[in-house]
């Protein structure tokens, strides 16, 4: 199997990033991108690596993800599997000339709009929170449940079950998503977003 690396236009001019094939997708092929993109947005790495590994559980290939939304119209497309509503606000903030389609093609652009979103949540999160998640675990909850809902878990609001099912799955990847980025050459990172 061909695994070299095909050029990926991010606007970074940074080395490209592996190409997604059918059953071989790993978000630790894309710590590089990862490590570029939230030190692009001033995100942690170890958040948006583990957001990866949570929305891993489907085919990221793109011929796969048409065939998914065929089937399932208004589906999530790219390795970080983002919303269409979530991607037009990163979008139209930070003036991007991509496509919600290009999510589902370019892993690069995907991942940094991924990274964009993620520092939008946390400006959106209030400075002061409960003590029962950590900012990155709300910021994850925001990514799966949408701003309103992570601000409301943040004033002590409990989340429902499909919001605690990612929440697990988030620590349960946390640790494997920081020694994909150690592997990368990157050090691990805390728990800690520039705000």
């Amino acid at each position: 199997m061909d695994r070299r690396p095909t050029p990926a236009p991010d606007g970074t001019g940074h080395a490209p990033t592996p190409p997604l094939l059918p059953g071989g997708y790993d978000p630790a092929d894309y710590a590089g991108t990862v490590a570029r993109a939230a030190e692009a947005a001033g995100v942690s790495p170890v958040l948006l690596m583990t957001v990866l590994h949570n929305e891993a559980y489907k085919p990221h290939h793109p011929l796969l993800e048409r065939l998914w939304q065929w089937w399932k119209p208004g589906a999530s497309f790219g390795v970080a599997n983002m919303h269409r509503a979530a991607f037009e606000s990163v979008r139209r903030a930070y003036g991007l000339s991509g496509r919600f389609q290009d999510l589902r093609d370019d892993p690069a652009f995907a991942v940094r709009v991924a990274a964009l979103h993620l520092r939008d949540l946390d400006r959106a999160l209030p400075a002061h929170h409960g003590r029962r998640y950590t900012r990155d675990e709300l910021l994850a909850l925001g990514y799966n449940a949408g701003e309103r809902n992570m601000r409301a878990f943040a004033r002590g609001v409990p989340p429902g079950p499909m919001a605690r099912s990612y929440l697990r799955r988030y620590r349960d990847c946390r640790g494997r998503a920081a020694d994909a980025l150690a592997e990368g050459g990157r050090p691990r990172d805390t728990d800690a977003v520039a705000g």
